[in-house]
């Protein structure tokens, strides 16, 4: 059926990366034509799924598998972009399975997350983009699964999942980034910075979608946002929260003051 959820379910499931951005710009584009029919919202038609579309390669490894990413030659730039990319590849089977999974919300939700979707393919676009250039391609190097051991986990709620994917895992992006780019121009890779910064400025917005989204299911639900939120990171997140934090774009994405001085604490604590 030609539906929003068929549609985005097809997506998701889709392997290959062209094919799947192809598919997800289709996608978009339907939607904002008004051609999709907004039908099948009942939650018990939505289906697990343990494994989204993707490659063969990467292959996955544990984080402690993954080696050190020294800046100093083009195989190590590369290995740096290759683990963004992926990042970015997750990112938009995350915003995508977003769509799909999470029934009876407003129109604009599902709007807000195929334009998100939208945006991380163009990020993956301009990520492999560069390490094309570097001789390299996604799928080059190994790396993790952690972002979608993430969605796993919040399956069965769009407000853990608001919480947890945009708020933390997508949000330390916002932390590290500078910090990236700092190392990268020591390396005089300004072809690598520029692509960064895009990503930088626009993941502030998706970080803030979420925030937005997180506090709309805690008003549905009649739970206080920042006392629900910081026990989500007591049960689910503690170990990820890591200083520095950069506290002008958290700032901007939503996060409260309450929020920032908790995770000052957590990362304290370690």
């Amino acid at each position: 059926m030609n539906t929003l959820f068929d549609r985005a379910y097809s997506a998701l499931l889709c392997a290959e990366p062209v094919a799947k951005i192809a598919e997800l710009r289709a996608l978009s584009a339907s939607w904002q034509a008004g051609t999709l029919a907004f039908v099948g919202t009942a939650a018990d038609s939505v289906r697990d799924i343990p494994v989204p579309g993707r490659p063969a390669l990467p292959l996955l490894v544990a984080p402690r598998h993954l080696k050190p990413r020294g800046l100093g030659s083009a195989e190590g730039r590369a290995t740096l972009i290759h683990a963004i990319a992926h990042i970015e590849f997750n990112a938009i089977n995350l915003a995508v399975d977003a769509v799909y999974r999470f029934r009876g919300m407003p129109e604009q939700f599902y709007a807000d997350w195929l334009s998100v979707a939208v945006d991380e393919a163009r990020h993956f676009e301009l990520l492999t983009a560069r390490l094309a250039a570097l001789g390299h391609g996604y799928g080059d190097f190994p790396a993790h699964d952690g972002l979608w051991q993430a969605a796993c986990t919040t399956a069965h709620s769009c407000l853990a999942r608001m919480a947890l994917v945009p708020r933390v895992l997508e949000a330390r992006g916002l932390d590290v980034t500078p910090g990236m780019i700092e190392r990268l121009r020591a390396a005089q890779d300004l072809e690598t910075i520029a692509v960064l910064e895009v990503i930088l400025r626009e993941e502030v917005a998706h970080v803030a979608t979420g925030t937005r989204w997180f506090q709309y299911c805690c008003t549905v639900a009649g739970v206080d946002p920042e006392a629900t939120f910081l026990q989500l990171l007591e049960s689910h997140a503690r170990g990820m929260i890591r200083a520095p934090f950069n506290l002008e774009a958290r700032a901007r994405a939503g996060f409260s003051a309450k929020e920032m001085d908790a995770l000052g604490a957590i990362a304290a604590s370690h």
